[in-house]
């Protein structure tokens, strides 16, 4: 009896070895050897078509435009959608950004699921009337592009607390407001999406600066209205 009980148990160390060893290694040359299931769930963010990672929701928000309509996160449902922070009488970085910006509006001009939200940070200048000098100034033509202004306190809380992109006043600069150079992209469910570095980490926003972060986004742009 004890010999069949040594057969049985080199039997079930045999087809243990045979299943589970394989996967064990396998899993230590991936380095994942302490992920489950769900933490390989939770961990993957990455939409498996676009390649695109979900960062989170993006806030939610109730602005006036520059042709003094109530536009809201709602307005952009259904739609892809880029956001900048900015102010018209910026003399550094924004007029580098409303270039950009324009040829990202020419490149989707026409296309009824994609829209801009460009967010002043001095809205007691920038007001409705202002803002629409402005967008006739740099060239806003598309029906979905949306110059916004309204209560300062509010629209710092959107930038700083929701997404997470700084402005803020600088008494000690001659414009007086200070900004990220930075657009973030937003899915046609409200999400905030980004693509990786050459590191594999999130970039989270795409330079707005930079000819290569307009190819970037302009590129993520299309991906997520395929999506």
């Amino acid at each position: 009896m004890k010999n069949k009980s040594y057969i049985g148990l080199s039997f079930i160390i045999l087809v243990f070895g045979i299943i589970f060893i394989p996967r064990i290694i396998n899993r230590i040359k991936n380095g994942t050897v302490v992920q489950g299931d769900r933490i390989d769930a939770v961990s993957n963010h990455k939409n498996p078509e676009t390649g695109l990672l979900k960062i989170g929701p993006a806030p939610k928000f109730e602005l006036t435009d520059q042709n003094n309509a109530k536009i809201s996160n709602e307005t952009y449902k259904g739609k892809v959608y880029v956001v900048e922070f900015f102010f018209s009488t910026c003399p550094s970085i924004c007029p580098i950004m409303n270039r950009n910006m324009l040829d990202i509006q020419n490149e989707f001009f026409g296309n009824p699921n994609f829209g801009i939200a460009s967010i002043s940070i001095n809205p007691e200048y920038d007001t409705s009337k202002v803002l629409q000098e402005h967008a006739q100034k740099i060239g806003v033509k598309s029906s979905n592009w949306h110059l916004l202004t309204g209560d300062k306190d509010y629209i710092y809380s959107i930038a700083n607390k929701g997404f997470n992109l700084y402005v803020g006043e600088n008494k000690n600069i001659s414009a007086g407001f200070e900004h990220s150079g930075l657009f973030a992209l937003i899915d046609k469910q409200g999400t905030i999406r980004c693509r990786k570095d050459k590191f594999e980490n999130p970039i989270l926003y795409y330079d707005g600066l930079d000819k290569k972060g307009v190819k970037a986004i302009t590129q993520d742009i299309k991906k997520l209205l395929n999506e």
